[in-house]
């Protein structure tokens, strides 16, 4: 982290890749940065834009069911016991496609997307955190339905289960910015964004929340990072118990995988939580997904959401 400092400090624009758990950081400029490394974040990008022109395919090869329901429960005993009131559940899938890990990436439709040096790629929806100016803004996103339902804005706004995780996280969000910030705001709550997933399109529930930092906030980037990290919206609250209860029941180690990416510009930060992630490990690939769960969650219902989240937005 102190290399995001000593950058940011200098005004020298850098990309940086943060692991999940903080053991892994990758930091450079970006007039230096390695040619096996693409990304997008917002409008900035460092590859051309292709259209998909052939066919692919994507096999699923998921977990079974009870062993998923198996975690579910001992989360549920941990919520109980109130160890937790809500924890990210995630596992890795086996997956196979014809396209490569660099085809994908290069096709897939998304804000931010990340091709790291033929190990993993991520194209995620969610933002982590923005700095413009002395302004602090995060974006958790909790709450998922497809758009072709009936009435689906209205059913997912109204559903009391995604409301109070949704809840859970902007209250955990508001008090990590309070740790770095001051004039902590919810600006938005519970707005509603459309992405393609494959050939379906999702509505996502975020909300936006913003604190003021101190002027010098760049000479002390990476300190800021370190208090924020990981990220409230893929652990679950209270924080610390969560993380440890995810390290206990989760059976892989999730690495870069729900870790951060992101672009200081010379000026202003931008970032985005890597969620919608493939990892190549000895030519096999894997999708790691997962989603929220509370004292409400259907074993059912949150095992079907860890699988429909493996796609491709092509």
């Amino acid at each position: 982290m102190e290399e995001i400092s000593k950058l940011a400090k200098q005004r020298e624009p850098f990309l940086f890749v943060i692991s999940y758990d903080l053991s892994s950081i990758f930091v450079q400029p970006l007039n230096q940065l390695d040619d096996d490394i693409l990304f997008k974040i917002g409008n900035q990008r460092n590859y051309p834009k292709e259209p998909l022109t052939k066919e692919y395919y994507l096999q699923k090869y998921p977990l079974e069911f009870k062993k998923y329901k198996a975690s579910l429960e001992k989360i549920l005993e941990e919520i109980r016991e109130g160890n937790t009131y809500l924890l990210n559940l995630t596992f890795k899938t086996a997956i196979e496609s014809n396209l490569s890990l660099k085809e994908i990436f290069t096709y897939a439709r998304a804000k931010y997307k990340l091709y790291f040096k033929n190990q993993f790629i991520c194209f995620s929806p969610e933002k982590f955190i923005e700095i413009r100016g002395d302004t602090i803004a995060t974006y958790p996103m909790k709450g998922t339905i497809e758009a072709s339902i009936p009435n689906a804005k209205e059913k997912i706004l109204a559903n009391e289960k995604e409301m109070a995780e949704h809840v859970m996280i902007v209250d955990l969000m508001r008090n990590d910015l309070g740790r770095v910030g001051i004039n902590v705001q919810v600006k938005k709550f519970r707005y509603i964004e459309k992405i393609k997933a494959g050939d379906k399109e999702l509505l996502q529930v975020s909300s936006e929340i913003t604190a003021t930092l101190p002027k010098n906030w760049r000479d002390n980037l990476g300190e800021i990072l370190t208090q924020l990290l990981p990220a409230g919206s893929i652990t679950g609250t209270p924080k610390k118990s969560t993380i440890d209860i995810i390290d206990t029941i989760e059976d892989y180690n999730r690495g870069f995988y729900t870790g951060v990416f992101g672009v200081f510009d010379g000026e202003d930060l931008y970032s985005a939580v890597m969620i919608r992630f493939i990892e190549r490990k000895n030519n096999q690939l894997y999708y790691k997904s997962g989603g929220g769960i509370t004292i409400d969650s259907s074993a059912k219902s949150e095992y079907e959401e860890l699988i429909d989240k493996i796609y491709l937005p092509l």
